[in-house]
């Protein structure tokens, strides 16, 4: 089959690789009809780039109908439409029994410290082969696909794999209520579906930050009031006042570790990414390597008593935090993996709603086929074409 592989930094081919097959009783095999490319994925680029094998298959976006299941496999059969999560968990575990699939204790990496597999996600998380490729292995079969109706696009379900429980999770995690007015850092795909589920939950106000004209005015069309942080001298301050002084009761960071705006941190990741493997490895286990631009402006534009959701991607093992300020102020801070099965029985009435209210099938700009993923993945990372989301099609 194709697959999409990892090669270096920067570099990544479409090859072929030997075909999945069961190999435990509780997988299946899924054909993928589309697989799609997410923001976390970019850190496979240049950041993470030295926890990851050359010819690894990449992706973690996956939806596709069930060829072939496993003898413990009941819930889903060959011919379902699936939706796949990317987080590879078991559903009768301590963790997954509370909710807590991220934290499987089935599939946790032990080894590396590290919570839940992950599909397509470097050696910290089990490298499990991923999606981006015409047919992916899904271990814990039994627990994780979602069946899915056939009479809509994949784009209106594809994202119950990843995005759309991310930002419902991050919008949970920030106690976004009716009334509530709320902030969202970081316009990309998850920040996209933050601005519209919180106001699908009730947010009288929601402002969303970015820089790109083109996320900026999707997340307006959404009801959302922007700021361009580049026509502003401080983003918290001018988001004080818009919320008459006091800050917003809760904010979302969808930037991450790539923010910008941190020029020290952004040298700091460089340099380690031209080192060898183990030592970059050693040097990301012992430092401060995140770009902190956008967590600060979280950490100043939530109101006291308030609610800061960070789910973004975090990779730094020492970032300063200003914990006199926070203390004082009584911040609730909220972080982690999407906990994806937790969320879809919440999610699954408001996709299947005809009016689509979260806009699941507006948000893709480019559908390419599988050959063209690093080309994909060239336009997403740098913004081009007024790229918002990548959709491959296997």
């Amino acid at each position: 089959m194709k697959a999409v592989t990892f090669q270096g930094p920067h570099t990544l081919s479409v090859d072929q690789v030997p075909d999945p097959s069961i190999q435990q009783p509780t997988d299946a095999i899924v054909r993928m009809t589309s697989t799609a490319i997410c923001g976390s994925d970019l850190h496979l680029y240049d950041i993470l780039g030295m926890w990851i094998n050359k010819g690894d298959i990449l992706g973690h976006e996956p939806m596709g109908i069930v060829e072939e299941v496993g003898p413990d496999v009941t819930q889903i059969k060959p011919g379902d439409r699936v939706v796949v999560p990317f987080n590879i968990s078991c559903g009768h575990c301590w963790m997954c029994s509370r909710g807590f699939m991220a934290q499987c204790e089935t599939t946790q990496v032990t080894g590396q410290g590290k919570g839940a597999a992950l599909f397509g996600y470097t050696n910290l998380y089990g490298a499990v082969p991923g999606a981006q490729a015409e047919y992916l292995r899904v271990p814990q079969a039994h627990f994780g696909p979602i069946k899915v109706p056939s009479d809509h696009p994949d784009e209106r379900f594809l994202f119950l794999s990843d995005i759309i429980p991310t930002a419902w999770q991050s919008v949970k995690y920030a106690d976004i209520e009716q009334g509530s007015t709320c902030a969202v850092l970081g316009l990309g795909p998850v920040g996209q579906f933050a601005v519209r589920i919180a106001r699908h939950l009730g947010a009288e106000q929601v402002i969303a930050v970015d820089s790109v004209p083109e996320r900026l005015e999707l997340a307006r069309k959404y009801g959302a009031e922007t700021i361009d942080d580049t026509m502003v001298d401080d983003v918290a301050a001018t988001i004080f006042e818009m919320t008459h002084g006091r800050g917003v009761d809760g904010i979302i960071d969808a930037v991450g570790m790539e923010a910008h705006g941190s020029p020290i941190q952004a040298a700091m990741l460089g340099a380690a990414g031209k080192l060898p493997d183990p030592i970059a490895r050693k040097i990301s286990e012992s430092i401060g390597m995140d770009r902190m631009a956008a967590m600060r402006t979280a950490f100043r534009a939530v109101r006291r008593a308030g609610t800061i959701s960070l789910i973004g991607v975090y990779g730094g093992q020492a970032d300063p935090f200003p914990m006199l300020d926070l203390f004082d102020r009584g911040v609730t801070i909220r972080m982690g993996q999407a906990h994806v099965k937790r969320w879809i029985d919440d999610i699954m009435p408001v996709v299947i709603d005809d009016a689509d209210p979260l806009g699941t099938e507006d948000l893709t700009t480019h559908q390419l086929p599988l050959d063209e993923a690093p080309h994909g993945y060239e336009i997403f990372k740098h913004k081009k074409d007024g790229c918002i989301k990548v959709v491959l099609k296997p």
